[in-house]
């Protein structure tokens, strides 16, 4: 048996081993000519097998760059597009930096601690009020996505204090959207609302004939 285990490795496998076979042969042609009809040939094959890449809006440039890839740059054909090269192909991304910024209350977000420090730098006024009630309340949801128990809202007022090292302070008296309203504007607040009632199926038995 010719297991697939036992054959050569497909470089793009979404192809299928027959598309690799072709070109393995296009390649081994020595008339050039013929190499060029047989692989406009196989990218219209190509086109046919993967119709999803015809949304993309250089399908055709992208079809061209896998035929020389699967080639594994052998290939010598007349291409209506640059011929890429394997060390494009080859050559690692550079890293990427990983944000090195350390979040003093997680469940909050670093979105969170950066409007208070906005509001820490505004002046005094009625702009500033009403950016700190947004805030509470922005908390307040974050605060109930991360646990699902009532939050306090003092918990909230002793928060802001403490993330903007004191230079916030909400006054006492100041009202917060309610935690129910928050819940229940969540469609996962209940995870039975709306599904079956918890309780004891009833079984059926059927009836005895007399």
């Amino acid at each position: 048996m010719n297991y697939n285990t036992s054959r050569p490795k497909m470089i793009i496998p979404e192809y299928g081993r027959h598309i690799q076979k072709l070109i393995d042969h296009a390649s081994k042609l020595e008339n050039k000519e013929e190499r060029n009809e047989m692989a406009q040939a196989i990218i219209e094959v190509m086109g046919q097998l993967n119709p999803h890449l015809r949304d993309v809006s250089d399908f055709k440039h992208k079809l061209w760059d896998h035929l020389f890839i699967m080639s594994d740059f052998t290939l010598d054909v007349d291409s209506p597009f640059p011929k890429p090269s394997a060390e494009n192909f080859q050559s690692k991304p550079n890293k990427m930096e990983y944000p090195d910024q350390k979040i003093r209350f997680k469940h909050y977000g670093s979105g969170v601690e950066k409007l208070i420090q906005a509001a820490v730098e505004m002046e005094a006024g009625e702009e500033k009020d009403a950016l700190l009630l947004a805030i509470g309340n922005l908390m307040k949801r974050h605060y109930l996505t991360w646990s699902r128990n009532s939050c306090d809202d003092n918990q909230i007022i002793s928060d802001i204090k403490r993330i903007s090292r004191g230079n916030l302070e909400l006054p006492e008296n100041i009202e917060l959207i309610d935690s129910k309203e928050i819940i229940g504007r969540n469609p996962n607040a209940n995870a039975n609302k709306g599904g079956r009632k918890k309780g004891k199926r009833k079984s059926y038995k059927p009836k005895r004939k007399n």
